[in-house]
């Protein structure tokens, strides 16, 4: 452990639905909503609007419309994105070498190993104060939570407990106190599944885990994942922030209480997972080559499936179907019975590249295709709500809607003064055309 609050965690606040409100002032102070619009998708970011009704990220979509129906839904614009982070992490890049992004809109800063006085608990209050006043400045009003702390765990700890827009520094000395009431799920890495299991063994609460039993831990959870968080609960964690992470993957797996033998459980399963893939990809800021699915059967044997794909995307609705046909292949294994079922993507890049109608070469132990789904934009008319066009005589906006060969258009920018007019044209339109996002182009 540091004896010093030196490593800084940074965490842009409602990310997605921020940029979106910058650039477009109809919505500025109102609730929305960012993920996928199709009949399966999930919440990615949600404006604090649309938080205080009880929307929150990877909730269903059609659970946040129920809940909030006066919300602007949008698609994103992973371009956009992408500019304000890179701008973030230039920022941050002049206060240290060592900065370890984690996704688009956070990551960790070793100040030790910059020139701040580390020592100095007020030198690092005006650290922190300097770093979101430039964002705002820099970003065009993006605000971010910062949090200051002895090791990872504590850093980002302390950006939660500063959300929105705020600073906290966990003083050195202070840690065992503070995470002592927390539920379990403050530690990092604990999710849904893992509490769940803890629960099942009276854990409910970090001191709760102090008290428990190893052997129950690792019984319940595996000898691995018992001892780092027996560990954590006593915030003992020196991970280094380390400037050279780089993602090689991102997968989700299922593991069931019981056996399971239809394919039709599994296909639910793996398209679920899928939009969870593709909502991480998205945070991530990248987009996949290749899908994977992984089963492992009853007696613990594992197969593996992958399909490369000549496109890179981030579409939920391509990974999933991508990934159930990948399963159907395994029908005979799979009626066997399946314990753990996963969905999995890698072979990154920072662009979307559009899927041709052909078979990428596969390696041996890959399911060959016969075509390869469409990504990210229909060609012609396929417009998303939320992404940038232009009209030659109205001049830059954004879809409000389309349908029904209609697309609705609000003509307004980030430097526009006040909400812009709407202004309706049939699809076809000669004059209105879509901006390439900046995530299309090859920078």
């Amino acid at each position: 452990m540091r004896q010093t609050a030196s490593i800084l965690h940074l965490d842009l606040d409602a990310f997605f639905a921020a940029v979106e409100q910058r650039d477009k002032p109809s919505l500025r102070g109102k609730p929305v909503v960012v993920g996928g619009l199709g009949g399966r998708g999930v919440v990615s970011t949600a404006s604090y609007e649309a938080r205080a009704f009880g929307v929150h990220s990877a909730m269903p979509m059609h659970e946040a419309r129920r809940l909030c129906p006066r919300a602007a839904f949008l698609s994103g614009r992973f371009g956009a994105y992408r500019t304000a982070s890179r701008i973030v992490m230039g920022i941050l890049a002049e206060l240290s070498p060592l900065v370890e992004p984690l996704s688009l809109d956070e990551a960790y800063v070793d100040l030790a190993a910059g020139t701040v006085d580390v020592t100095d608990t007020e030198a690092l209050y005006e650290v922190a104060k300097a770093v979101r006043a430039r964002v705002v400045e820099q970003t065009g009003g993006l605000t971010a939570s910062v949090g200051l702390g002895t090791s990872k765990f504590m850093a980002k700890l302390a950006s939660e407990l500063a959300k929105p827009d705020g600073i906290h520094l966990v003083e050195p000395g202070t840690e065992l106190d503070l995470i002592a009431p927390l539920a379990v799920r403050a530690i990092p890495g604990v999710g849904p599944v893992t509490a769940e299991k803890l629960d099942r063994l009276g854990i409910q609460t970090v001191a709760d885990l102090r008290g428990a039993s190893t052997n129950e831990l690792r019984r319940e959870i595996g000898q691995a994942w018992a001892s780092e968080l027996v560990r954590l609960a006593v915030a003992d964690d020196d991970r280094p922030v380390s400037a050279e992470r780089e993602v090689k993957s991102i997968s989700v797996e299922d593991t069931f209480d019981a056996d399971v033998a239809d394919l039709a459980v599994l296909e639910a399963k793996v398209t679920q997972d899928a939009t969870t893939v593709a909502e991480r990809l998205a945070k991530a800021g990248l987009f996949a080559r290749t899908v994977t699915v992984k089963i492992k059967l009853g007696d613990f044997t594992g197969h593996t499936r992958s399909r490369t794909l000549l496109g890179a995307v981030d579409s939920s609705e391509v990974i999933a179907e991508s990934a159930r046909q990948l399963l159907r292949g395994a029908s005979a294994q799979v009626a066997q019975g399946v314990r753990l079922v996963g969905v999995g993507v890698s072979g990154f890049t920072e662009a979307a590249q559009e899927a041709l109608f052909e078979v990428a070469s596969s390696a041996p132990d890959e399911t060959q295709v016969e075509t390869v789904a469409p990504t990210v934009r229909d060609s012609g008319h396929g417009y998303r709500t939320g992404e940038d066009v232009t009209h030659e005589t109205y001049g830059p906006g954004w879809v409000w809607g389309s349908g029904h060969g209609w697309v609705t258009v609000r003509f307004e920018t980030a430097a526009s003064v006040r909400p812009g007019r709407v202004k309706a044209f049939r699809v076809e339109d000669p004059a209105l055309h879509q901006t390439a996002d900046v995530s299309e182009i090859d920078d």
